[in-house]
């Protein structure tokens, strides 16, 4: 799919878009472009479609430590292609990513952070707190199933897959399950009516009770932010993206990913962060589970804007100890 005709003097005459095919995916791909094409109206893009190893093993069960394979189910086609050279660009959501870029690749620039909470979207009313005991709660997170179940161990967290679209479609078919849990950031750009106030999330066909768990449970690292994955010896893809990179959602996501890193690169770990930054102060918060029913710790940490690993490390030093 192109857009645009040729650029006169730049050195990236047409940008060559990766990305997986899910609604969501795609949408992620119109905000890079819209982005682009504010800056460089001129520039074509083109995009590439991939299905990865996570959107084709189906019968994966992420929950259960060490059979999804964790690192990279969703981003190492796309990570291959960028090291080939048959993609200038990959657009990824930033919390698939592992922790470390593979040799030779780097996060040249990041979109506007989207609102980074989870959604507890259920049939009745009155949120977590209202679920009866016992109740079946919908997920493929790790992060989430842990949160879930330390805040209300009676709950029973069971595997939850699927597209947006499928998740809430199988939410009206299957009764037995009383809610799932989806990001906030990936319903705002599907374009879905969600409504805090109210109470409700709609669609086309359908509507069930919404309720932000901002403030219960801590994002995953990287949530809600749009990552773009270039090859570090791209200088000339990396000017262009530098055109759309917002410097405030960098400082933040590197300092998630720094956590991140110190704890082994898995996008699947058990942690939840929340981070806000204001004016030349970052602030981060975590949650780290190690073995189930265990308490998970917990601290928080703040520092100066410009040295955001810092900030990540002290961290780290406080979810993690001297162990």
């Amino acid at each position: 799919m192109a857009r645009g005709a040729a650029t006169g003097g730049d050195k990236v005459k047409v940008l060559r878009i990766g990305t997986r095919g899910s609604a969501l995916a795609l949408a992620q791909v119109d905000l890079t472009e819209a982005a682009i094409g504010k800056v460089l109206p001129e520039l074509r893009t083109e995009r590439v479609i991939f299905i990865t190893r996570g959107d084709k093993k189906l019968d994966l069960n992420l929950l259960k430590a060490g059979e999804a394979g964790g690192k990279g189910l969703f981003t190492r086609e796309l990570e291959d292609a960028l090291i080939a050279g048959t993609i200038d660009v990959a657009v990824h959501s930033l919390k698939d990513l592992p922790g470390h870029n593979p040799e030779g690749l780097e996060i040249a620039a990041v979109l506007p952070r989207a609102p980074s909470a989870d959604v507890l979207l259920s049939r009745e009313p009155g949120g977590l707190d209202a679920l009866p005991h016992g109740a079946r709660v919908g997920t493929s997170s790790v992060r989430r199933a842990h949160q879930l179940q330390w805040l209300r161990p009676d709950l029973s967290v069971e595997e939850w897959r699927g597209n947006v679209p499928t998740r809430l479609r199988k939410l009206g078919e299957r009764p037995e399950v009383a809610a799932i849990i989806l990001a906030e950031a990936g319903l705002r750009r599907l374009g879905y009516a969600l409504d805090f106030e109210k109470g409700t999330l709609a669609w086309e066909g359908g509507e069930c009770r919404a309720t932000s768990l901002a403030g219960r449970l801590l994002p995953a690292i990287g949530q809600g932010a749009i990552a773009l994955q270039i090859r570090a010896d791209r200088a000339e893809v990396r000017e262009v993206l530098s055109r759309i990179n917002h410097p405030e959602t960098m400082v933040v996501i590197r300092a998630e990913r720094e956590l991140q890193r110190l704890l082994s690169g898995d996008c699947s770990l058990p942690v939840g962060v929340h981070s806000e930054l204001h004016e030349a102060r970052l602030w981060m918060k975590g949650i780290l589970f190690s073995k189930p029913g265990e308490a998970p710790a917990e601290g928080e940490a703040s520092g100066d804007s410009s040295t955001p690993e810092i900030v990540a490390g002290e961290l780290f030093q406080k979810l993690c100890g001297a162990s």
